[in-house]
């Protein structure tokens, strides 16, 4: 369950592509994650694809006609209307050239294109057609036309075409496809629409020579939910990621960082007008002395001595910043204890001036490092402590998100 899609009605228009196939895994994606989900098919999609199949995978009624509606149990007798009335998006995938055209000019001759000019929701396309067509300045006009009216577009992507060739206009794939979705539902109820939220993510590589480096056991991945959670809610995401190992959320701007100093840099430079930072990495603490210009061979000792020194402390130079300058307007850190986790936890967050610390056991098993689980206690400026048990931690980073949200409100 994806909580931004629970119970969201979602008109999937399928247009008539051999990319149809992945429509079939994005309306079975939708439906698994709590969208309930109306398929319109065109005639050419029909020539590709069923209603069975869309009607297995949904469970829901698939329509296909403008004029014979004794078959597909329509809403109303108004069949346009009362499919675009209640929904909550409009997500044409594929979108071939010939509808694209039909859309930009007004045409209204099957019930997908009627459908279309009726919907109030946000209206999504995603071309995808074969060949040099995507580029032709015809389709590039009309797509013009669209942007120009509301219309959000989902780019194609470049790769090898049915026909062989391969070129710019394949569908994305699903995921990328809900990436997006995710991101427009977003835009229009989410409690963070228009502030600018900063994350960091992941652990630190300090290096010791060109080969070696000191790090720790973060994966990024509480991380990366939170930027996604931030999305959700219509934030615009800066994410200041550390490694490329987890997948960027769809519209989350990604900054690439590795020392502990490149991590205080690009925090400084990006909250510096930020509703909202949320330190999330693992900074390391130390990082050592001097860095070898060659790789450091073995030698007639087993012992290897590494002299380390203190590396910036991030969230002070933010403090700093934040007395002078009022931004970042919001600050939540993270503290994972092995021992005296409240004490310790609540020390940090008086000692950085943070407005919520997120406390976490780093001992337990099945939260923390590397696992898709959490468990942890939110503590506030006022003296709150707020246990959460153990959760995914996509569900974590919507309840950190929630208090922040509140917060920033007041």
């Amino acid at each position: 369950m994806i909580t931004i899609l629970k119970d969201k009605r979602i008109v999937l228009g399928v247009t008539g592509s051999i990319a149809c196939y992945k429509s079939v895994d994005l309306a079975s994606k939708l439906t698994q994650a709590g969208a309930l989900v109306d398929v319109i098919l065109t005639q050419s999609a029909q020539q590709f694809v069923t209603p069975l199949t869309f009607q297995s995978v949904t469970g829901r009624p698939v329509y296909t006609s403008l004029w014979d509606n004794s078959q597909d149990g329509l809403p109303t007798h108004i069949a346009h209307v009362g499919l675009a009335e209640d929904a909550d998006l409009l997500i044409i995938a594929p979108a071939t050239a010939n509808t694209l055209a039909k859309l930009a000019h007004g045409i209204a001759d099957n019930l997908l294109c009627v459908t279309a000019l009726a919907a109030n929701c946000p209206v999504m396309i995603a071309p995808a057609m074969d060949g040099n067509m995507y580029m032709h300045p015809a389709v590039q006009a009309n797509l013009k036309t669209l942007i120009g009216r509301g219309a959000t577009l989902i780019p194609p992507e470049e790769g090898r075409f049915a026909s062989g060739l391969v070129g710019l206009g394949r569908l994305p794939e699903t995921p990328t496809l809900i990436g997006h979705i995710r991101r427009v539902l977003g835009s229009v109820s989410g409690a963070l629409f228009g502030q600018k939220v900063v994350i960091s993510a992941g652990g630190t590589r300090e290096p010791i020579d060109p080969v070696r480096y000191i790090t720790n056991r973060s994966s990024g991945k509480q991380g990366h939910a939170l930027a996604q959670a931030a999305i959700d809610d219509g934030a615009r995401v800066v994410v200041l990621i550390t490694t490329s190992d987890q997948p960027v959320p769809v519209g989350v701007k990604a900054i690439y960082v590795d020392t502990a100093q490149a991590m205080l840099q690009a925090v400084l430079e990006h909250s510096a007008d930020a509703d909202l930072l949320i330190m999330a990495a693992a900074v390391a603490d130390f990082r050592p002395a001097t860095v070898a210009d060659q790789k450091i061979k073995k030698s007639g000792s087993d012992v290897l001595t590494l002299q380390l020194t203190r590396t910036a402390d991030i969230l002070n130079e933010v403090k700093l910043q934040r007395e002078q300058t009022g931004y970042p307007r919001m600050v939540i850190g993270f503290a994972a204890e092995s021992e005296n986790l409240l004490k310790n936890a609540r020390d940090k967050l008086e000692r950085k001036g943070l407005d919520l610390l997120v406390a976490n056991d780093i001992t337990a098993p099945d939260a923390g490092f590397s696992v898709d689980t959490n468990r942890v206690v939110i503590l506030d400026a006022e003296g709150g402590n707020y246990p959460v048990e153990l959760a995914n931690k996509s569900t974590i980073s919507e309840i950190i998100l929630s208090r922040a949200a509140a917060l920033l409100r007041d």
